[in-house]
């Protein structure tokens, strides 16, 4: 089969679109043939080996997994034999990225419970583009940020892919939703349901008056200590995403600036899951939720999608056809 392979860390130079075997599932996995991927941060971090702290885990010479892409859609081929929820020519989606990646192909194995049924209005791009984006925005939201009805909900990063499945979730959890993205985009948020939009290139939201209940930040581009004015007296900062430096700040740093019984400044790291993925599904399914696809890019061209990925310029998801 055709793989885009990651023999060693680097830039999307390093990538190879080469032939390898075709995997064949153990007795709890089943055998995929991909349909759509899409591109995670996920995915440019493993390539890259950054934060170096990962490289502990993910390999320190080079990575532990070779083929990268953690959103798969796809139909099942063969099933293993303790396989009993899917069988060959089941559409299907979900999370790899613990199970070792490997989207970025042709055919992937993967657990039987890692996956869901693919949503019946949903395209195969479409369903590649929700699994990893979506959860972490409803982790962000329902989780960590502790989100309820009637609550107002400040989302940086409102365009990306974290940020427009943030916006869509935190309408149909009952927020009052202001969405905080750059020039020439606010028509495609506002299309994605929030009451209000920001262009951060022409008002400071940080020095607007508005206190907000729940603030998550999934573009990074600013210190934390910058939104404790933005944040009601007992509300919560939660970083969902951005840089290196962004994340530690919030780790090593938020604790000391919370407050027990006031203001908190929180970081997560969001995993598969495949109760929220399916609270996602739902949704889906109703039509409250539908994904937003920037561009679609050939397996062979996944090198040129990582860079118009980590480019920063996109709207929604990255996704990757076969």
């Amino acid at each position: 089969m055709k793989a885009i392979v990651c023999p060693r860390y680097g830039s999307p130079d390093v990538l190879r679109l080469e032939e390898v075997d075709t995997p064949a599932p153990r007795d709890d996995e089943v055998l995929i043939a991909v349909r759509a991927a899409s591109v995670n941060a996920a995915d440019c971090h493993l390539m890259r080996g950054e934060p170096l702290i990962m490289r502990l885990a993910m390999g320190l010479r080079g990575p532990k997994y070779a083929i990268l892409g953690a959103d798969v859609a796809g139909r099942v081929v063969s099933v293993g034999k303790n396989v009993t929820r899917f069988q060959p020519g089941d559409e299907i989606f979900g999370d790899i990225s613990d199970c070792g990646f490997g989207a970025f192909a042709e055919y992937v194995c993967a657990r039987e419970a890692k996956l869901l049924p693919k949503p019946a209005n949903l395209t195969f791009e479409q369903a590649a583009a929700v699994p990893m984006a979506a959860v972490t925005a409803l982790e962000g939201l329902r989780g960590a940020g502790g989100l309820q009805a009637g609550q107002r909900v400040l989302i940086l990063g409102a365009s990306g892919g974290v940020g427009s499945f943030a916006v869509q979730l935190a309408k149909a959890l009952g927020a009052e939703v202001t969405a905080v993205c750059g020039t020439g985009k606010q028509d495609m948020v506002r299309s994605l349901g929030a009451d209000h939009v920001i262009d951060y290139t022409r008002e400071d939201v940080t020095r607007t008056g508005h206190p907000y209940d729940l603030i998550l930040d999934a573009a990074a581009y600013r210190s934390i200590f910058d939104f404790k004015r933005t944040l009601s007296p007992t509300g919560t900062y939660v970083l969902a995403g951005g840089s290196t430096g962004s994340l530690f700040q919030a780790m090593l740093l938020g604790p000391l600036v919370s407050s027990s019984k006031g203001r908190k400044f929180r970081n997560y790291l969001s995993m598969p899951n495949r109760e929220h993925l399916t609270f996602v599904k739902e949704l889906l399914e109703a039509g409250k939720v539908v994904p937003f696809i920037d561009r679609s890019f050939p397996l062979s061209e996944v090198p040129d999608a990582i860079r118009h990925l980590e480019a920063r310029r996109t709207r929604g998801k990255v996704v990757i056809t076969s």
